[in-house]
């Protein structure tokens, strides 16, 4: 038999490579290479070693990102990947930012991925807890209506993967769509909006930049207000800005999901007030009062009083709410409440003055995307 012949035939049976993938860290053989895009091996004539050619896609990185956390004890500290125990270094619980409180809504386990599990009350979601082989989600149990709505959702586990999104969709969102694909599924289509922790925020399949990522012990904040049609994100407790208008008379569900093995979410607030006067008078304090950590603190009210306003509207009094201040030259006056022009979209407004304010822009993109989404 020609060396030619042995090569060949020797060749004939090499695999097309294999990927692991960041997400589910699962091998994936030659079988399934045309599936991922992989080229075929390329034989040449001569009697040389065959000259093959293989182009693995760009995967999404198995490492955590260093994204901004909300307290700086050691338990938040950037873990490291072991390849051999095919996992984490397991970190100590932190529970800085959280709070004793009552919860108007916890997650619901009739509405939820298959690979998702609830604990503490079923306020924690922990997704793929064995491997990864797509996307999870799962929704809140209360359907938000009229009224002021606010709940914080803080990583408690490394960021990383194909996505991990905090937002809201209605309930035509169907959870377990793409339980065998890995993509962004909060705001892939018209009834869902979702913040990555990449900083992009999804809707209708579109993406622009919105703040800066985060990571494990951030919070992240949504404050859907539904007197005004506003849905707006907080990070660490200071406003991000506002993601959605002309959202009045539409009913959404509080959402996240997740394509990462062994990642996990713990819901630490879920409040709701009705659109009053009171709601109205908290909120134009904070705006008077925004360097003060507790507007609450400071003002001379009774006890009674104080701790009413406390457990009703303290997330209103505490936040560091970028959207509730003035703008230049227009002292005394709080954007988003009792304005009669219309808001800019978000969407379309980051995309127009992206040009006007990319040098601003690139040392503080949350500062920017403030200054986009304020009412004119």
């Amino acid at each position: 038999m020609s060396r030619r012949s042995r090569n060949s035939r020797a060749w004939r049976y090499v695999w097309s490579g294999i990927r692991r993938d960041a997400d589910s860290r699962v091998l994936v053989l030659a079988s399934e290479s045309q599936e991922w895009g992989y080229e075929s091996l390329q034989y040449s004539d001569s009697d040389s070693e065959p000259d093959y050619r293989l182009v693995v896609p760009p995967v999404p990185s198995a490492v955590p990102v260093t994204g901004e956390s909300y307290c700086t004890c050691d338990s938040q500290a950037e873990p490291s990947y072991n390849p051999r125990l095919r996992g984490f270094h397991r970190v100590k619980d932190c529970h800085c930012g959280e709070e004793d409180q009552d919860f108007d809504w916890v997650w619901d386990d009739s509405n939820r991925s298959m690979a998702t599990l609830m604990t503490c009350d079923n306020r924690k979601v922990n997704f793929h807890t064995e491997y990864s082989c797509g996307t999870a989600a799962i929704r809140g149990s209360k359907e938000l209506a009229d009224g002021q709505h606010f709940w914080e959702i803080k990583m408690t586990s490394p960021v990383y993967g194909t996505d991990m999104m905090v937002g809201i969709g209605t309930c035509d969102v169907n959870l377990d769509k793409y339980r065998h694909t890995f993509c962004s599924l909060l705001g892939k289509d018209d009834d869902s909006w979702g913040l990555s922790y990449t900083g992009l925020l999804h809707h209708k399949g579109d993406k622009v930049n919105f703040s800066s990522r985060f990571g494990q012990g951030s919070i992240i904040g949504v404050h859907l207000d539904t007197w005004h049609g506003t849905l707006a994100f907080f990070k660490n407790r200071k406003c991000i800005g506002v993601a959605a208008t002309a959202l009045q008379n539409k009913r959404f569900y509080p959402m996240v999901c997740s394509t990462a093995a062994k990642s996990s979410m713990k819901m630490i607030r879920s409040c709701f007030t009705p659109t009053s006067l009171q709601y109205l008078c908290c909120a134009r304090l904070r705006q008077l009062l925004p360097e003060c950590p507790d507007t609450l603190s400071i003002l001379p009210l009774p006890p009674g009083l104080r701790h009413l306003l406390h457990n009703k509207l303290g997330w209103v009094l505490s936040l560091n709410n970028g959207l509730l201040g003035a703008p230049e030259g227009e002292e005394g006056r709080v954007e988003g409440l009792g304005s009669d022009s219309p808001p800019t979209p978000p969407l379309a407004g980051a995309l127009s003055s992206e040009s006007d304010d990319s040098e601003g822009c690139s040392s503080d993109p949350e500062a920017c995307q403030r200054k986009r989404c304020r009412w004119t």
